[in-house]
């Protein structure tokens, strides 16, 4: 017996797969489009971590717009936040550790501790549109990552155990400002 799909089945199955394989192309060139805008206006911005960034998302997979892409990058800002703060916690158990680094630590940790609930502001500003007020929030995680690594430059001879987390805390606040500065511009 010849088994064909009813006219119907097949349509439907055919709109599914070219509208998720289409969706998915707008997405990733949204992305690649966004991080080229957001580079060439930052300089400080690396291209590439953008596009690595966001791309890590699973969301960032079938975004429509800039204001999606916006929120995903914000909440990977979060995450990074989060994920650094406990790092901090468990370098901070370590017995053997100078007293300077201790310092910078509980100040890193502190300042971590208080860009959560900022980011967290920054989401709400944001899905409520007040670009302004986001943009602030950001800023001033921004700010903190900046600061928490500076800390360790005031002795000599110090390496900051946190110059990767702070360099992608401070990428990723900078990706979400430079979204949050084109949907204020629009």
């Amino acid at each position: 017996m010849n088994q064909t799909f009813p006219f119907p089945v097949f349509f439907i199955l055919f709109l599914l797969v070219s509208t998720s394989t289409f969706h998915g192309t707008t997405a990733h060139d949204l992305i690649r489009q966004t991080c080229k805008k957001c580079a060439q206006r930052d300089p400080n911005l690396s291209y590439n971590f953008c596009v690595t960034s966001l791309q890590a998302a699973p969301k960032s997979h079938c975004v429509d717009d800039l204001r999606e892409l916006g929120m995903i990058s914000i909440k990977l800002l979060r995450r990074n936040l989060t994920s650094s703060r406990s790092y901090i916690k468990e370098l901070s158990k370590n017995k053997k550790l100078n007293p300077f680094v201790r310092s910078c630590l509980h100040d890193c940790f502190d300042l971590y501790s208080d860009a959560i609930p900022t980011t967290q502001q920054a989401i709400d500003d944001y899905k409520s549109k007040h670009y302004d007020d986001a943009n602030i929030d950001v800023s001033s995680v921004m700010d903190a990552s900046t600061t928490c690594e500076d800390g360790f430059k005031e002795q000599d001879g110090v390496v900051s155990p946190l110059t990767k987390r702070n360099n992608d805390a401070f990428q990723l606040s900078a990706i979400s400002l430079s979204i949050i500065n084109m949907l204020r511009l629009n």
